[in-house]
């Protein structure tokens, strides 16, 4: 009788690890990149006295939300430098070269979260940010977060803004000055599964 008691129990126990490692395992939720309704954009300065805009073309990403454990959430963001396009086709020539962006020898800029926390109306996410070969910590606030179900497509959105330096990312010195050293980031970015 004890022995069977012992077996129970040992079952009991068992199985609610393993239940407890399903809801574990099922509890983020996948999300993927959707270039049709996200953008990546930016500016800088030019000559100190107004802005180019212009934005990339080529984005994909996936992002993992666990809404038991947010802090386990993930986000990452893959750009195609190439894609780069500021609405003038000699000015985004000049950009794939050497001494801006050098898209052959790096092709893409990417970001990958190290760690994510809670704030009110989105999260806080460090991660690795990596372009022109020189990866650098940056923290971003990602607002947003909240999903949407639209014709059995769950959907959930996020934006973000932030500043960076070219200098901070080995581009060529002596190319800051007509176009300055501080770029803008604007970030609008939706992910969507079934």
């Amino acid at each position: 009788m004890r022995r069977m008691f012992s077996v129970w129990v040992l079952t009991l126990v068992v199985g609610i690890a393993v239940c407890a490692g399903e809801q574990s395992a099922i509890a983020a939720d996948e999300y993927d990149y959707d270039l049709v309704h996200s953008s990546v954009g930016f500016k800088a300065r030019h000559l100190g006295i107004s802005w180019i805009h212009g934005r990339f073309n080529d984005v994909s990403g996936k992002f993992s939300l666990d809404r038991q454990q947010p802090s386990k959430s993930t986000f990452k963001l893959t750009i195609k430098a190439d894609s780069v396009d500021t609405a003038n086709k000699a000015r985004d020539e000049h950009l794939r070269q050497p001494d801006y962006f050098d898209t052959k020898q790096y092709p893409t800029i990417e970001f990958k979260s190290t760690s994510t926390k809670v704030i009110e109306g989105g999260y806080e996410v460090t991660g690795d940010f990596t372009m022109h070969g020189t990866t650098q910590k940056v923290t971003i606030v990602l607002m947003g977060g909240k999903e949407h179900d639209f014709k059995g497509t769950k959907r959930v959105a996020f934006s973000t803004e932030l500043a960076l330096k070219r200098s901070d990312y080995g581009f060529d010195k002596r190319a800051i000055g007509p176009i300055g050293d501080k770029a803008l980031i604007f970030i609008d970015c939706e992910g969507v599964r079934k």
